[in-house]
């Protein structure tokens, strides 16, 4: 039987001041650069952050496909709980440009807003990236807090 350790890597993805994510923009501007390595597929983030909503560090929990990236809440909140968040924020994009959320998308957010109460670690949006020219309403993207989902 093999046993094996688990481990968190830091690597510095930003350096000064962090400002408190409690906006949509700010969660945006926040993943500038993260969805670069692979801007043809949807990668799911989790943003893991502090008591005061600043930002702990950002972890890929996943990389998909064209049309999907499949999350499990086991996977989420792993991250969360290794960092000692007080809260997260879950972020993805849309290689298509268009934020809306699938149905696929709803299904997941209220799973991991169920899997947030049990752990006692509040899930306080979901954010889908795409892009204005994309966006039928032009933001570029999607919260589900700002829709009045979470």
């Amino acid at each position: 039987m093999r046993v094996y350790e688990a481990k968190i890597q830091y690597l510095l993805v930003q350096e000064g001041p962090q400002e408190v994510l409690n906006r949509a923009e700010k969660i945006v501007e926040y993943m500038i650069g993260a969805f670069d390595e692979a801007p043809v597929a949807e990668m799911f983030y989790v943003v893991c952050l502090n008591r005061k909503n600043r930002p702990l560090g950002r972890h890929r929990v996943t990389v998909g496909t064209a049309t999907a990236a499949l999350a499990h809440p086991r996977e989420v909140f792993r991250a969360a709980i290794l960092a000692s968040s007080a809260a997260i924020v879950c972020v993805h994009n849309h290689p298509s440009g268009d934020p809306a959320p699938s149905a696929a998308d709803v299904q997941i957010t209220q799973l991991l807003r169920e899997a947030s109460k049990t752990v006692e670690i509040p899930l306080l949006d979901h954010v889908i990236i795409g892009n204005a020219e994309d966006d039928p309403i032009a933001k570029g993207y999607y919260s589900f807090r700002e829709a009045g989902l979470l």
